[in-house]
């Protein structure tokens, strides 16, 4: 155990390129797992025996748990050594993974999914902190890079992957997929990953079950409020209660505990903290906007699930051109230069998507998607690097701890957000619609007029029209709210510093080490 380093020296380190691999490949099926389900629901539904309320928590069980445990990254790195916790976290995740496989009804496999988030939640803050860990100072906007296309493209790609597995052989192997990259990864891990010494470090037990309290009833309360009819249910507002006293308790608590569950002194780091808030909104973006695209081009333009995967991947390509390219830049370039860029990129993307209609072609559709992802890869590796910065490595995992659980939660009140105000504008744009629809309206086409006062048939035509127009509004409304969320985080870069030197240590985490 002492003869392990407290953190990896990056000129000692060996077989660098493998190491990058197999920790890739842990965190890109966990990534994945996030999103490749939410198409095989419905052949999981029939095959369960599950109602469509209840189906729903094969997703929101996994998320829960990953979010609940995320935190606890830091502290289960530091008692048990962060090799052998990641080599535990890929080999619960892969047992877990064939588990969920062989379910055979709704309860089985809600319990498999939160052991699969339970495992898997260390996993994405693992991957980014080792990879700072392994590479010199100045490689670590190309680390970056790498990380973060296996977390960008994840969901993309996830969708995508889920229908083809969903449609060619059966649901199952959306889980069973991850059998063979699960054991690769534990493999190379295994061999090739030095450990770090492990440090005793007290439990703040009272600590982490606030922040869990707070956590899991807040993505509760976002999975299920739309369901609900939020805070017209009483469930909701006990989730909203809960969360705030969790949340609340858990700050007061952090500020004047002698050794709490997180330390503060991480908050003391500013590029840190600007950080965790920009890679909130980074969230509800990128997952909001995914959330939103699969849906309306199959309901709303009647794409097949291979051409709709089809039409969305360039916005992943688009995203591994910007990884790769600015991969090289953040060394020369300022960060907080590159992350406007990038924002600017997302904002114009989500411009063009408000001139989408039900009747347009694919360009449009590909274009902004490339846009988009170019922007996204901008915004993402800058905001990774400069983020643990100046940040002392002895909070390095913490951190990404932290990051990793505000990007999540993003993502989550994103998709909440955006799924919300689509059903209410979609209803509140028929009803808009529907009053000007008469055979008295000399602005509506002939043959309309006259099938408003005839067949049932016809009369059925036109009313799914209207839905179908209603609809469309509402999700245009919804990319106009996202472009002025973007443009609502450029503000924020005034508070980042461009990082010089290595930037000495705090004294907490001098005191730590």
């Amino acid at each position: 155990m002492h003869d392990a380093p407290a953190h990896l020296d990056p000129a000692t380190v060996k077989h660098r390129g493998l190491i990058t691999v197999s920790i890739m490949l842990a965190t890109i099926i966990q990534v994945l797992d996030t999103t490749i389900a939410n198409v095989a629901l419905p052949s999981m539904q029939g095959n369960l025996g599950a109602a469509q309320d209840q189906i729903t928590w094969v997703l929101t069980s996994y998320i829960v748990a990953a979010a609940i445990m995320t935190p606890v990254t830091g502290w289960l790195s530091d008692r048990l050594g962060r090799k052998r916790l990641f080599l535990v976290s890929v080999a619960g995740f892969t047992v877990t993974s064939a588990l969920c496989g062989m379910a055979t009804s709704l309860e089985e496999m809600v319990l498999f999914r939160i052991l699969q988030g339970l495992f898997g939640a260390a996993l994405v803050p693992l991957s980014q902190s080792v990879l700072l860990d392994i590479n010199p100072k100045e490689n670590h906007g190309s680390a970056m890079a790498i990380w973060g296309a296996g977390i960008m493209v994840g969901p993309i790609v996830g969708p995508t992957l889920g229908g083809y597995l969903t449609d060619t052989l059966d649901w199952r192997w959306v889980f069973y997929v991850n059998l063979p990259v699960g054991i690769i990864a534990f493999l190379g891990i295994l061999v090739f990953l030095p450990e770090t010494a492990m440090r005793r470090r007290r439990f703040d037990f009272f600590g982490f079950a606030m922040l869990s309290l707070a956590v899991g009833a807040l993505q509760m309360l976002l999975d299920r409020g739309e369901q609900l009819d939020w805070f017209a249910s009483f469930e909701i507002l006990i989730e909203t209660g809960l969360a705030l006293t969790g949340l609340w308790v858990f700050v007061v608590h952090t500020m004047t505990a002698k050794e709490p569950f997180i330390h503060p002194g991480i908050f003391k780091d500013k590029n840190l903290v600007t950080a965790l808030v920009f890679i909130f909104i980074v969230g509800i973006i990128l997952l909001a906007t995914m959330a939103l695209l699969p849906p309306m081009l199959q309901r709303l333009m009647a794409y097949p699930t291979v051409t709709t995967g089809l039409v969305l991947a360039p916005r992943g390509v688009g995203t591994m051109i910007s990884m790769i390219l600015v991969g090289r830049l953040v060394r020369r370039v300022d960060p907080r230069l590159l992350i406007l860029m990038g924002l600017g990129l997302v904002t114009f993307s989500l411009w063009q998507m408000t001139g989408f209609s039900p009747d347009m072609g694919q360009g449009l559709i590909v274009t902004s998607g490339v846009v988009q992802g170019l922007g996204l890869g901008l915004v993402f590796v800058p905001l990774s690097t400069i983020a643990f910065a100046t940040l002392a490595p002895a909070f390095r995992t913490d951190a990404a701890s932290l990051f990793s659980l505000l990007r999540n939660l993003g993502s989550s009140v994103g998709i909440s957000l955006v799924s919300t105000l689509l059903t209410q504008n979609t209803q509140i744009n028929h009803a808009v619609l529907a009053e000007h629809v008469s055979p008295f309206n000399p602005a509506l086409d002939p043959y309309m007029r006259l099938g408003l006062g005839g067949a049932v048939q016809t009369l059925g035509a036109i009313n799914g029209e209207i839905t179908r127009q209603a609809a469309m509004i509402a999700y245009l409304d919804d990319f106009k709210l996202m472009m002025f969320v973007t443009l609502a985080a450029i503000p924020l870069l005034v508070f980042m510093r461009r990082p010089k030197g290595g930037g000495a240590p705090p004294a907490e985490a001098a005191a730590m080490e």
